[in-house]
């Protein structure tokens, strides 16, 4: 009676507070409190809306949409007809085109396919009762483009729930041209929704009830651009759920398992939207789990190397990535393909203990990789994996052994010496003495006992600095990879967070360095302390990134005929080509330097005192003490000089390193450079400027 008096409550509000003169009123009729009446009146409802010309027809189905949405698992309008109304409401859309551009028919098709999705969501009895009912065929239609993106969108997360349950699975089975249908809609729905909706530049041009169905009727362009992106990612994630649902059944696993569909997958993150749908790579997992999926996800390269970078990144679904290419690495067909890429990924995630609800996750991994190391008839004959290789031996292996063995004294001796050490690569950072500050903490590792994880965490976190001034991102990614292994709990150390998104960010690659950002943000919301600050260089990685991974960035530079062509495997010379309208391609330099020298101090494990703000006059009579104890003049040493101390509001913005550098170079009479030569200092500041 609870419920009932709910629905009444969801259909006064959707009518108009008037006296009604219709005997046959569907509003009227759910009020009436005899259960025999009312149930016979809205069966009647059912089986003659889809023949009648009533132009309360939207405000019936608009009462059933709100009504589906918030009691999905109600047995009493499935068991009445729905399905079976709904089903003809859309096949009379699509095919009496008159009517649907009839007063507001056009809202119909929408709402019956979104009602029949909310009924079929959770409940099998349900599903059977519209598979009955004949919903799969105009369901279909509507996916396969009969109207618009929006009905697609609708169709295909019906579709999607019927699929996922062994009784109706069949049914569903039985259109052969699902399966691709659902790979074309993964594929093109992002451009699609961009093309028709969002990149229209004419607003007034938009079709006027996809407007209001996004906004339900309240709100201008950029909520409903807003909401188009959001539906745009669930039909894109529904469409890999469908997928799923065949996957799962290792059916079709070979019109699956295209290499282009497969690559295409890998771009499929869902968006931040959508964060609990694992999209591609939830897909992907599945076909790993088959041995023809494994097949041919081993035969893609890209895919290969997608999945190692989401094993060290610290995007929700890492274990996914990490699960997926295990299972390759166990398969002894895909092992020999997968192993020569994953091992110089995987070697930095052997010390991992747990992820998720994952224990010994590290062990595992070492187990998987060293398979057939010892064994004379490995296939592995590549000289870097055979090293890589032994140095997981030496690690997991053979320290342990000889660790075991040392006295309590002993090891206590070589914490006292790697802490020494490590002091003395600190000493050489701040000099400005990067390569031998890396030297220093890349023996105190060698050293260290295994057992002393957060000094190891320090060390790595530490050397990962001193690869991102030396500009070598990928010994920059993998040392603070193995820092987060280690951290307590794993993923959680700020100052690699940060270290990582930054290398990530000058290897162009948005998204890993987004959620290494957003951990790192998440890291300083979470200290005990009353002030939460969140640095505004965070933020402006976050926005920067998040434009970059925006799931209209690539159909937004179509449209500029601007295309963007990042470098990521280019050794040293990160940069960025940008060509416009055919215009010659010119080279920007990759800024991210500028925010690792902003932060090499404020993440490092040296403590300095000093002041807050820009360069002032204090400041340069201090540098010139600084200068004059050090013996030298040049840029480099007051460039040093300046870095070296600790600002509590830190710099703001990449125009003030600018404005530094533009002071510095005043005090040496650099003065009729340009602006644009003020980030251009001599070759001895090479260790700072990438």
């Amino acid at each position: 009676m609870d419920s009932q008096t709910r629905k009444e409550s969801i259909c006064t509000s959707t009518m108009i507070e008037q006296p009604c003169s219709n005997p046959r009123c569907f509003f009227c009729i759910l009020k009436e409190p005899k259960s025999s009446i009312r149930r016979g009146g809205i069966k009647r409802c059912f089986e003659e809306m889809p023949v009648s010309d009533n132009e309360e027809h939207v405000l019936v189905l608009s009462a059933l949409w709100n009504i589906a949405m918030t009691h999905p698992n109600d047995p009493e309008f499935p068991t009445l007809g729905i399905f079976k109304c709904m089903a003809n409401l859309i096949s009379r859309g699509i095919n009496d085109r008159a009517w649907l551009l009839a007063g507001q028919n056009i809202y119909l098709p929408y709402y019956a396919a979104h009602i029949i999705g909310s009924y079929t969501m959770n409940k099998v009895e349900f599903a059977e009762k519209a598979v009955e009912s004949g919903v799969i065929t105009p369901l279909i239609e509507l996916m396969s483009g009969r109207m618009t993106w929006v009905e697609q969108r609708v169709a295909v997360r019906a579709l999607g729930h019927l699929a996922s349950y062994d009784q109706t699975f069949e049914a569903v089975a039985k259109h052969e041209e699902i399966t691709k249908m659902a790979i074309s809609l993964a594929s093109t729905c992002l451009g699609s929704v961009f093309d028709m909706f969002v990149g229209v530049k004419d607003k007034n041009k938009r079709l006027n009830y996809h407007c209001d169905l996004l906004t339900r009727g309240i709100g201008g362009v950029e909520l409903q651009n807003r909401k188009a992106e959001e539906w745009a990612s669930q039909m894109q994630c529904w469409s890999i759920h469908l997928l799923n649902c065949f996957a799962v059944k290792e059916r079709s696993i070979d019109i699956i398992c295209t290499r282009g569909f497969l690559e295409d997958l890998c771009e499929m993150w869902g968006g931040l939207v959508n964060h609990t749908s694992p999209a591609g790579v939830g897909l992907i997992r599945v076909l790993c789990y088959t041995k023809a999926g494994r097949r041919g996800v081993a035969e893609s390269k890209k895919v290969i190397k997608n999945l190692c970078n989401l094993s060290r990144s610290s995007d929700d679904w890492q274990y996914m990535g990490i699960d997926c290419l295990l299972s390759l690495l166990k398969d002894p067909e895909t092992r020999h393909k997968v192993i020569e890429i994953a091992i110089f990924f995987l070697i930095d995630l052997v010390e991992l203990r747990t992820l998720k609800e994952r224990s010994n996750v590290g062990e595992t991994i070492t187990r998987t990789l060293l398979l057939d190391f010892k064994e004379s008839n490995s296939k592995i004959k590549i000289d870097r994996v055979q090293k890589a290789l032994q140095e997981i031996w030496v690690l997991k292996v053979d320290k342990r052994k000889k660790e075991n063995l040392m006295s309590r004294e002993k090891t206590e001796e070589t914490k006292v010496m790697v802490s020494l050490i490590k002091q003395q690569g600190n000493q050489s950072f701040v000099l400005g003495k990067i390569e031998e500050a890396a030297l220093r903490y890349t023996e105190a590792l060698k050293i260290c006992p295994l057992k002393f994880r957060k000094e190891r965490t320090v060390l790595y976190s530490n050397r990962a600095q001193c690869h991102l001034l030396l500009s070598d991102c990928d010994s920059a990614i993998s040392d603070t990879t193995r820092a987060l292994c280690l951290s307590n709990p794993p993923n959680s150390h700020p100052k690699s967070l940060w270290r990582r998104s930054q290398a990530y960010d000058t290897k162009g690659m948005a998204l890993e360095s987004l959620m290494d950002c957003l951990m790192f943000v998440n890291s300083c919301c979470t200290k005990p302390t009353k002030d939460v600050k969140i640095p505004y260089y965070a933020m402006r990685m976050i926005s920067k990134q998040m434009e970059a991974t925006c799931i209209f960035a690539a159909s937004r530079a179509k449209l500029t005929n601007t295309y963007v062509i990042r470098t990521h495997e280019s050794g040293n010379e990160n940069v960025d080509f940008i060509h416009d309208n055919g215009v010659k391609g010119k080279m920007i330099e990759n800024k991210a330097f500028m925010s690792i020298v902003l932060n090499s101090t404020m993440h490092f494990d040296v403590k300095f005192s000093g002041s807050s703000g820009l360069i002032n006059e204090s400041e340069i009579n201090d540098m010139k003490r600084r200068i004059a104890a050090a013996g030298t003049l040049t840029f480099d040493v007051v460039f040093r000089a300046y870095i070296s101390k600790s600002f509590e509001g830190r710099w703001t913005d990449y125009l003030q390193l600018e404005m530094v550098c533009e002071h510095i170079k005043l005090f040496f009479g650099y003065s009729d450079k340009s602006r644009a030569q003020m980030l251009n200092p001599p070759r001895q500041c090479e260790a700072y400027f990438v």
